[in-house]
């Protein structure tokens, strides 16, 4: 391979995806002073990672399939995580109506052990149990900013207007969102300014050990300019593709698999006034989330259907939107509808193959393994979830750190991201002085502006005093002067990136309007380019 193409750099890890997890893995090691080169073949969290339901959250659910290292591990993460990023992850309260009707999925521990000792519920959920989950969520992880699990009366409380009146009492507990491909990108930024190496649109053809390191030949998708580098381990980060990698890239003998299983969203109109989330369970054992969105919207979802190929883009199908809206409306006063839904998403979610029968009882967790039976090892990462990014990229530095002797140790915690430097208490105070120090922006385009950027939103500003003063308006208060910065500190090269990922402000435009940004993005990187030619 080596005489194929110029051997251009030389790593000591080189990281195959541009997900949270490679993302995250490669801010942790570029830390602690080892040189990362990263390649990712679109653009940063194309895939699994801008199509999660957006929490950081301990998944009370697992609790049913008695996961509970996985549960505490992700709730202690919560505030951790918070913390070092309170622009793009804020608190939020979940409402759980409850109803003795209520019904586990069959499959679960939980459900089997139950219905063994009290089988004349049925598969019901008694108030008691739902109580004693709750009581382990608020104290296996600790907790020090987010309140804990309070009762509603629905009949009084606000959160009960939407519901349908059967549903007298809701339990509130806490968790929190997350902007999930903001948080890719700034991984990635931060990784950057440690003195990792971010390439986008670049993909791995192969991967060969030669005696003690690989080499492998990347090439730039835009160009397709070819070359070789070098590097001493391997991280497959590769989500969907983990296993293609395993088998046609590396040719590793690892006989772990994975499992995609697909999740959809639908992203309907605003279905209430209130800023908590509903958690809603279903007859058939399922659970949905139905969570306040974008300001205008709400974010419903979501479904576990099993994918096989990796390569077909996942989409949200007719019946999977005609079954999250069926299962909301069972809950909501006014019935969901197909019309009501303005935008609908799909991810596929890696999952570690660990032989579960369904989509919905595989396990959560991940599962990190090293092969140096060929020589040079390689870090393969299979399954995972958003809200235990950091500690995987911790417990994978603690597999990768035995082949780098002497270097530093954990060090993330509470780190901040770029532009997060505030605590999560003042985020309110943030938006209210970017509010009065720009009086055109207004009170939402403030607020998007610190949910998006914290801090860094004033440099995109800079000393604008107007609206046009930040250059062509793209619609959905889109400007020129997001753009650029999105351009040029975010890795962003076409419409989708900015309107999808680094924003959601596809919502807000319309399809003129991103082909118009799409034509301006073009004609801005050809000059960008000429002028860096010269």
């Amino acid at each position: 391979m080596a005489n194929q193409t110029e051997m251009t750099e030389d790593y000591d890890l080189f990281v195959i995806g541009g997900g949270i997890n490679g993302c995250g893995i490669a801010r942790d090691a570029s830390g602690r002073g080892l040189k990362v080169g990263l390649a990712e073949m679109n653009d940063l969290a194309s895939a699994t990672s801008s199509a999660s339901t957006k929490l950081f959250h301990g998944g009370l659910r697992y609790l049913e399939y008695f996961e509970v290292r996985l549960v505490r591990e992700s709730l202690i993460e919560r505030e951790t995580l918070m913390r070092a990023m309170p622009h793009i992850s804020w608190p939020m309260r979940f409402v759980l109506p409850y109803h003795k009707d209520m019904r586990f999925e069959n499959s679960t521990p939980t459900s089997k052990l139950l219905n063994t000792i009290m089988p004349w519920m049925k598969g019901r959920r008694p108030a008691w149990l739902i109580r004693l989950g709750l009581f382990m969520y608020d104290n296996l992880g600790g907790r020090e900013i987010l309140p804990g699990t309070a009762t509603l009366d629905l009949g009084a409380a606000p959160e009960g207007g939407p519901l349908k009146s059967k549903f007298a009492k809701a339990y509130e507990y806490s968790d929190c969102w997350v902007q999930d491909s903001r948080l890719v990108v700034l991984n990635a930024r931060d990784a950057e300014a440690r003195g990792a190496d971010i390439m986008t649109r670049t993909k791995v053809l192969a991967a060969e050990r030669v005696e003690d390191h690989w080499e492998i030949q990347i090439e730039d998708r835009e160009s397709g300019a070819a070359r070789t580098v070098r590097a001493k381990m391997l991280v497959n980060a590769g989500g969907p593709w983990v296993g293609d990698i395993i088998r046609t890239k590396i040719r590793s003998n690892a006989r772990e698999g994975v499992r995609l299983v697909r999740g959809s969203h639908i992203v309907t109109k605003k279905l209430y006034d209130h800023d908590k989330c509903y958690f809603f369970q279903g007859t058939d054992g399922r659970i949905i989330f139905a969570i306040p969105y974008e300001q205008d919207y709400t974010l419903i979802g979501t479904t576990d259907s099993e994918q096989e190929d990796p390569d077909k883009r996942p989409e949200c199908t007719p019946e999977e939107r005609d079954y999250l809206c069926r299962f909301a409306s069972e809950y909501f006063e006014t019935p969901v509808t197909a019309e009501d839904v303005v935008w609908t998403y799909s991810g596929v979610r890696p999952l570690y193959d660990d032989g579960a029968k369904s989509a919905t009882a595989a396990t959560r967790d991940y599962t990190l393994k090293v092969d140096d039976s060929g020589g040079a090892p390689v870090l393969n990462i299979f399954g995972g979830k958003i809200t235990t990014y950091r500690r995987l990229a911790e417990h994978a530095m603690e597999k990768i750190v035995p082949f780098f002797p002497g270097t530093s140790g954990a060090w993330t915690a509470g780190v901040t991201l770029p532009g997060g430097d505030f605590k999560v208490q003042e985020t309110k105070g943030q938006i209210d002085r970017l509010a009065a120090d720009y009086p055109f922006l207004g009170s939402k385009w403030a607020q998007r502006l610190i949910r998006h950027y914290g801090t860094e939103a004033r440099d995109l500003l800079g000393t604008a005093k107007s609206a046009e003063d930040l250059g062509r308006d793209f619609g959905g208060t889109l400007t020129e002067a997001e753009v650029r910065f999105l351009m040029e500190r975010e890795y962003a090269r076409e419409s989708q990136d900015v309107v999808w990922r680094r924003t959601k402000l596809g919502l807000r435009m319309t399809e003129e309007q991103i082909a118009a940004l799409d034509t301006w993005m073009g004609e801005a990187r050809k000059e960008a380019l000429a002028t860096a030619a010269q």
